[in-house]
């Protein structure tokens, strides 16, 4: 009776529906534009679909609910694609300029092929600069974090180590900042995603546990997780 008691008591999940009304809000919070564009994305399949109804139907009326209810679930589906992206994006704004940023979407926000680690490679104990490295069909990517200025040569150190244990493989420099040469937090996953492809699936992985094999293990705080990052007060207002 004790255990039935305490599992009923327990706290529920929320459900599907609450929890996209929760990134709604979070992301209509930080991004007061995204709910505009979802309602224009929305919006258009269904006129769409409503002009296609009164062109094609010929006045039958089965045909013309199903023009326009594809239209709904069309624009639905581009809505949520829409709100996905401006959910992801409103989230790494919380966490931009922090340490540990960038291996939170190392960790958390690669797509096609790329593995991250959030842990760096390298890191400066005084300004919190580190260099990260993620591998994928494009190579090795090295990304810094914290000014260009800073982190030149941290990068270069890094290269040059790559480049000394796999001297076939290609190396990608990225720098995350404000910098003129640097890209935003958020872009980073398409950043990766356009670098041309030179491995094939198998060789990803053999790099990676080349590179992983020969890491030393370093202190270093692991990476924030952006959905579980406190919003810095600032922003709020």
């Amino acid at each position: 009776m004790a255990r039935t008691k305490d599992s009923s008591s327990a706290p529920k999940e929320p459900g599907r529906l609450k929890q996209m009304w929760q990134v709604f809000q979070m992301t209509r919070r930080y991004d007061p534009t995204a709910q505009w564009f979802m309602l224009l994305v929305f919006l258009a399949p269904v006129i769409v679909g409503l002009g296609l109804a009164l062109w094609l139907s010929e006045g039958n009326g089965f045909t013309i609910a199903l023009w326009i209810v594809a239209g709904v679930l069309a624009g639905l589906l581009l809505a949520l694609i829409v709100l996905g992206r401006r959910a992801e994006r409103a989230a790494y704004s919380q966490i931009e300029g922090q340490p540990g940023a960038v291996g939170a979407v190392l960790r958390s926000g690669l797509r096609g092929g790329w593995i991250g680690n959030e842990m760096p490679v390298a890191v400066n104990g005084k300004t919190q600069d580190a260099v990260y490295r993620s591998v994928g069909r494009g190579g090795v990517a090295l990304i810094s974090e914290g000014p260009l200025s800073r982190t030149q040569r941290m990068l270069d150190d890094e290269k040059r180590k790559v480049a000394r244990i796999l001297p076939n493989v290609p190396i990608t420099l990225l720098s995350v900042g404000t910098d003129d040469d640097s890209i935003a937090l958020h872009r980073l996953p398409s950043a990766l995603r356009k670098i041309k492809r030179t491995l094939t699936k198998p060789e990803v992985l053999a790099v990676s546990n080349r590179l992983n094999s020969l890491q030393n293990s370093l202190p270093i705080p692991k990476g924030i997780d952006p959905m579980k990052a406190r919003p810095q007060r600032g922003k709020m207002r």
